[in-house]
Order: C-alpha cells, then sequence, then structure tokens
C-alpha cells in the first residue's frame, strides 16, 4: 500500500521516459532552475539517459507540468534531481505528489538512501520523510571547473 499523497484531480503522474516533453523540461531547467540555468541541450539529454524521469502530465490536454529525475544503481543508492514544477500549477500540491509517488516508485527496488540537494523546499521534502543528513562531516565533494 502507498502512503504517497495524491496528485489533484486531472493530473497523472507517468515513469515513462518516452513520455518526458525534453524540450519542455529543458526550457524549464535552462532558464528558470537556479541549479540548471544555461544547461546546454546536449548535456540535459545525457543527463536524462543516465536517470529514471518521471513526469506529472494534465490529463485533459496531456501537456507536462512537472518533472524529475533519479539518478540511481536501483540497488542501494539514489540521487533526486531536477524536480521542476510548472509555474502555473505551483501550491497545488503536484511536486509533493510527484516526489511521494517516485519515493515509492524506488521502494521496491530496497535501495537505503536517496539523496537531494535544496536551496528552498526542505519543507516540502520534510514532508515526505527526507532529513538532513546525519553525519554530513563525512560526506565530501569533487569538484572540477567549469569547462572553458
Amino acid at each position: 500500500m502507498s502512503d504517497a499523497p495524491s496528485l489533484p484531480e486531472g493530473y497523472e503522474f507517468s515513469a515513462e521516459t518516452d513520455r518526458v516533453d525534453v524540450e519542455r523540461v529543458h526550457g524549464w531547467l535552462s532558464t528558470d532552475a537556479y541549479w540548471a540555468t544555461g544547461r546546454p541541450r546536449e548535456q540535459h539529454e545525457r543527463a536524462m539517459a543516465g536517470s529514471l524521469n518521471f513526469g506529472v502530465y494534465d490529463t485533459a490536454t496531456g501537456e507536462q507540468v512537472a518533472y524529475a529525475r533519479v539518478v540511481t544503481d536501483q540497488a542501494l543508492f539514489a540521487w533526486l534531481a531536477d524536480v521542476y514544477v510548472d509555474p502555473s500549477v505551483r501550491g497545488k500540491g503536484v511536486g509533493t505528489a510527484m516526489v511521494g509517488a517516485i519515493r515509492e516508485h524506488l521502494r521496491p527496488c530496497g535501495i537505503r538512501r536517496v539523496l537531494l540537494a535544496t536551496h528552498d523546499a526542505h519543507g516540502v521534502y520534510r514532508k515526505l520523510g527526507f532529513a538532513p543528513l546525519e553525519h554530513p562531516d563525512q560526506w565530501m565533494a569533487l569538484y572540477y571547473e567549469s569547462p572553458a
């Protein structure tokens, strides 16, 4: 039994990569997402190819209204990334329900940890069970300089 929040009436969740409107999603992320502003289309497509991709769609029009991807080995670890909800549907619970559906989609894999990074949506993710790192002093990152 799933304990994921329900999508508002008129919206549906999909884990079908072929259904993702790549042009729309790239437009959202490269122009309106602080973490991906200026991301080249080719780089975005490579990121999608190496990820599980999820969307929420308006059932009346078929138009995509939200997107997220998960980088994972589907056994032990996952990274939730590029969560984006179209401004026209923000505040309706679409993003929270999408992330809840993603959480439930990953549950059967036996993954022990799903990480994410957010600048401003801690409250949204907290409602879905995300918490600060227990031992942030144990985590490190390797940073590459941006290509010229």
